[in-house]
């Protein structure tokens, strides 16, 4: 007999990821219409949440038996949804440690505890690999991850710690350990510029990166990342959800940012 919950709502994409990769799929009743991994998410599951919003109604005709959340932001959400008699989990993990401990929580709740930590162990051999390659670039750039533009967001600490395997030093560590968005919020734009960082990746969730907005802003000229070029997109849904797309497609796009400034700097002094 199947085990664990039959009928799973997913309010956050990281779930169905997680889901679809263990096979379990099958469980999964709703999903949230900001899902885009896996692609046949979309095509196979209704849409019944965005993030800070859901169709309650709709969940609940849907009789699910569990739904999986994320953080303080869908605790609203969640309060209806135990209201209308639905169990509910809302993770609130924010490292790169919490991610993997969570789809190993995540597959023995639905009883696939030994699929789950199989998948969890091959991640976590993907960033050990991730790691040597870092450590064997000749010099570290300072990257400045920017989550939001208006106001000026730094970013969450399981990027910051991404960034760190694949080689970088994020800017704003000490901003990275707090928990909410409004704690990471830049009042001074500037600061920036003080800290100087080589390399600039933007993952503004939800619509698209705008490297010449960035350069724009008044004193950005004389950042090295501007001056250089070195404004990348990260795309939101590979690094903006604490699940199983940060820790593989996500940090190699960091990693594919920082390998190629690394390899342009080696070019310069060769030629010096």
């Amino acid at each position: 007999m199947s085990r664990g919950p039959q009928r799973i709502v997913c309010l956050t994409e990281e779930p169905t990821e997680t889901l679809y990769a263990l096979g379990e799929q099958d469980r999964i009743v709703g999903i949230s219409g900001f899902t885009v991994r896996p692609p046949q998410a979309r095509r196979e599951k209704p849409k019944v949440s965005a993030f800070t919003s859901a169709k309650v109604g709709e969940i609940l005709k849907l009789k699910p038996d569990l739904a999986i959340g994320f953080s303080d932001i869908q605790a609203d959400i969640a309060a209806e949804l135990v209201r209308g008699g639905v169990e509910v989990w809302i993770a609130n993990h924010r490292s790169v440690d919490g991610i993997i401990d969570y789809i190993r929580r995540l597959g023995a709740l639905v009883g696939a505890g030994q699929r789950a930590d199989a998948y969890a162990d091959g991640l976590l051999r993907g960033l050990d690999d991730i790691a040597r390659e870092a450590a064997a670039l000749p010099r570290r750039p300072r990257v400045y991850f920017e989550e939001w533009d208006d106001p000026p967001i730094t970013g969450i600490r399981w990027v910051s710690e991404l960034v760190a395997l694949a080689g970088g030093d994020e800017i704003f560590p000490e901003r990275a350990i707090e928990p909410l968005a409004k704690q990471r919020i830049l009042a001074d734009a500037s600061e920036v510029v003080r800290r100087a960082p080589d390399i600039i990746l933007g993952s503004w969730c939800g619509k698209k990166f705008r490297p010449e907005k960035v350069a724009a802003r008044p004193g950005w000229e004389a950042v090295p990342a501007v001056r250089d070029g070195e404004l990348h997109e990260i795309k939101s849904p590979l690094i903006l959800q604490p699940g199983p797309a940060a820790v593989t497609d996500g940090v190699r796009a960091i990693a594919a940012v920082i390998g190629q400034w690394s390899a342009a700097r080696a070019g310069d002094r060769c030629r010096g």
